[in-house]
């Protein structure tokens, strides 16, 4: 072995090393990954994000997807000659909408278990109609009605810890029942923080098409790696997070004050984001944590 080919490998067992407290620390501990945006349009990414995950139960975490699908509900919406409607970032959903987004997020459902169970590991598709997982209220924006939009009120974790207790990695789908037991669309965002307070989760972790947190996003030096609960309040208060920002870091703020111990935005489009992020000295998106967390 020549000395380029040593260093090669030297490199390889460097990288695990670094990784190894990681490992030990979050040992049988439950990761919430939502994932959605681009990362879901480009096949090459799905494997790496499903390698990723399939990798975290491998080495002892406990991981549960929470998946969006937007950009294909849109599709399907527009080939039956539909216009998308969006008010404030959440999508009006009328009953024949309903039904392709059900479907829709069902057939990317069964996509991604298909891709799990072809890295030899179980996993098992829901909804958050299934075992009453997600119960939800009809949601309004601003007072307006947004048609089979849900609002999370409840949820009822059991049908996840079993799950889990049997090896199985759930994947979820974020769609729930009403108390009439209608069905709802529900923000996989919002369905992702409920899941992760409700199952007190060690760690969520949101990828999205954005590398973090910006004090300005203009200006790449400004990129925030770290952030407390209070940090991140005050920067929304003084005005420098805005737009589809806002409800994001609102759910990361919430789960944090919820119990979850870590909570992280990631670029999924990125190869292997979220392996970096878990398991490497310095990250690659931005983690938000409690005021009174030593790390």
């Amino acid at each position: 072995m020549n000395t380029q080919e040593m260093e090669k490998v030297l490199g390889k067992a460097e990288v695990l090393i670094e990784a190894l407290p990681y490992i030990q620390k979050f040992n049988r501990k439950v990761i919430v990954v939502k994932y959605g945006g681009s990362a879901m349009a480009d096949e090459e990414l799905q494997k790496s994000v499903v390698k990723d995950v399939a990798l975290l139960k491998l080495v002892g975490f406990k991981p549960i997807i929470v998946h969006g699908g937007g950009k294909e509900i849109s599709g399907w919406v527009k080939k039956v000659g539909k216009e998308a409607e969006f008010v404030n970032g959440l999508r009006v959903t009328d009953a024949e909408t309903m039904e392709i987004a059900e479907m829709v997020l069902n057939k990317v459902n069964k996509r991604l278990v298909k891709m799990v169970e072809e890295l030899g590991i179980h996993a098992i598709g829901i909804s958050g109609k299934d075992g009453g997982l997600l119960k939800v209220k009809k949601r309004f924006s601003d007072g307006q009605d947004l048609g089979f939009v849900g609002e999370i009120t409840g949820v009822d974790p059991k049908l996840l810890l079993d799950l889990l207790e049997k090896d199985f990695l759930p994947i979820v789908a974020p769609i729930g029942l009403d108390n009439d037991f209608n069905t709802y669309n529900i923000n996989a965002d919002d369905a992702a923080c409920a899941i992760a307070k409700a199952m007190g989760a060690n760690k969520l972790a949101f990828l999205t098409d954005i590398e973090g947190v910006y004090k300005d996003p203009e200006d790449p030096s400004t990129f925030i790696s770290r952030l407390t609960v209070s940090e991140a309040d005050s920067l929304v208060e003084k005005g420098y997070i805005g737009g589809g920002m806002l409800p994001k870091i609102a759910n990361c703020t919430d789960a944090i004050k919820n119990g979850v111990s870590r909570v992280h935005i990631l670029d999924g489009r990125k190869p292997h984001s979220l392996l970096l992020e878990v398991f490497t000295d310095t990250g690659i998106g931005t983690m938000f944590f409690r005021d009174d967390d030593r790390l």
